[in-house]
């Protein structure tokens, strides 16, 4: 399920929110070099305003300027964009998204992370078979 408070951002909102969780922190000046098709920095300074009311980023200071930094976890943040993504593309199958994610040439999986991912099957299939 989605958090709440990430179901109530814009896409630009969104679009800040995935930059800070990416960078951990930043700047106004950060955010808006790695933002597609940037507005203006004062644009940028004002949505940014808008995610500390909504209690979504957090700041320090540091000299004269503010270093911005997320309040949703990483793992929550990942949680929500899968959801959008399976959503969106995959209409709502998970299934469907990790085969797609497996028939890709671009992902290479180790032998490790091969048999992390047969050991969460296994549990998913125990899970099922206890229902």
């Amino acid at each position: 399920m989605v958090p709440p408070e990430l179901q109530k951002l814009s896409r630009r909102e969104r679009q800040i929110m995935d930059i800070l969780i990416e960078l951990e922190q930043g700047s106004a000046q950060d955010v808006l070099n790695r933002l597609p098709d940037p507005p203006s920095y004062s644009a940028v300074r004002a949505l940014i305003a808008r995610l500390l009311d909504k209690g979504m980023v957090d700041y320090r200071t540091e000299g004269n300027r503010h270093i911005y930094s997320p309040k949703i976890s990483p793992a929550k943040a990942q949680g929500s964009a899968l959801q959008r993504l399976v959503k969106t593309f995959f209409k709502g199958s998970g299934s469907k998204a990790v085969s797609a994610l497996l028939d890709m040439d671009e992902v290479q999986f180790s032998q490790r992370e091969i048999e992390e991912i047969e050991r969460k099957i296994q549990r998913l299939k125990a899970r099922k078979s206890e229902d």
